[in-house]
């Protein structure tokens, strides 16, 4: 009976001791890694945030890039780091979900390792083609792509990345043989599509809204359930008949798996209400991010939909980058 009545005094420490300490977290400064170099759409939502999330916890948010692997170099780090909730690390779909259907081996384990925190952000999913290429209509592509299978060359941000996997659900849904040429980047894809070498590519409104609006190319449909508002005038696939073909860059933040729930749930509370205050919201939307901030549990749930349906397309087409 005193063990038990021990044991249960203990176990109470534990948790009071679980539960002041997430009350008063953050403590000191926290590190937030970004798995790509500075300057791109991830590096400027995790800036974007951390500088509010800053202001609202009253310590310093350090940004540190670290990009290599595919994204893989800073995943790694991050699992390996204490679990203390001190160690962030802006995740996107191609960490999460792809990396596992793309590479025989990883260095880390997306389920086992990291903990989702919250969804921050959604970059959709644009097709676009040269200002002066003859493709009236996203209609007009598809049906030209199929007049001449293998006869149409498109680019990509890189081999694995949303911007190829999304054109190549497009393929898959519409029935197209296109090949890919994979870029080091948005940015030199698009100069090759403005300049005429090569004549489509997906893209995410961040990275191409200003070619857009420069009208060097031209956006012919949207990945994405409903219209932007950036681009009210771009119908999306699905009114196009091609319900299926949704993708986006989805950028979230994660956690060492073994941070206290507490923590993770501090940590939601904290960055979600970053991402909800009026000037950063409007930042991202300009930016042409869509904002969410999610649970940790409906993040969770998108993932493993996410995984389920790109794992498939990936198997499929027999994709893989080693």
């Amino acid at each position: 009976m005193k063990k038990h009545f021990v044991r249960c005094i203990a176990a109470l420490s534990l948790a009071a001791a679980a539960a002041a300490g997430a009350q008063t977290f953050p403590a000191k400064p926290i590190r937030w890694i970004v798995p790509y170099a500075a300057g791109g759409g991830s590096d400027f939502l995790a800036r974007t945030v951390a500088q509010t999330l800053s202001t609202q916890v009253a310590q310093p948010v350090l940004v540190d890039n670290k990009p290599g692997g595919n994204t893989a170099l800073a995943a790694a780090e991050t699992a390996r780091a204490p679990a203390d909730g001190y160690t962030l690390l802006s995740a996107d779909n191609g960490t999460l979900v792809f990396n596992p259907a793309l590479y025989k081996s990883l260095t880390y384990s997306p389920t086992k390792d990291l903990a989702p925190v919250t969804l921050m952000g959604k970059f959709p999913m644009i097709l676009v083609v040269g200002a002066n290429s003859d493709f009236a209509s996203a209609k007009d592509f598809i049906a030209k792509a199929k007049a001449r299978p293998g006869g149409i060359n498109y680019a990509s941000a890189g081999a694995g990345s949303p911007h190829h996997l999304a054109m190549e659900l497009l393929k898959v849904e519409a029935g197209l043989f296109m090949v890919h040429v994979p870029y080091r980047g948005a940015a030199p894809a698009l100069a090759d599509v403005v300049g005429g070498q090569l004549p489509a590519m997906m893209v995410d409104l961040a990275a191409g809204a200003g070619f857009i609006k420069g009208g060097k190319v031209r956006a012919l449909a949207v990945a994405n359930p409903t219209r932007l508002p950036q681009l009210p005038d771009v119908p999306t696939f699905a009114e196009l008949g091609y319900k299926n073909v949704e993708a986006a860059a989805l950028v979230g933040v994660v956690v060492p798996s073994a941070t206290p729930p507490e923590v993770v749930n501090t940590l939601n509370r904290q960055i979600v209400a970053a991402i909800n205050e009026p000037s950063v919201r409007t930042r991202m939307i300009d930016f042409g991010v869509e904002p969410v901030g999610n649970t940790p549990a409906q993040y969770t749930a998108l993932l493993k939909s996410e995984t389920e349906r790109w794992h498939k397309l990936i198997r499929d087409l027999k994709i893989t980058l080693d």
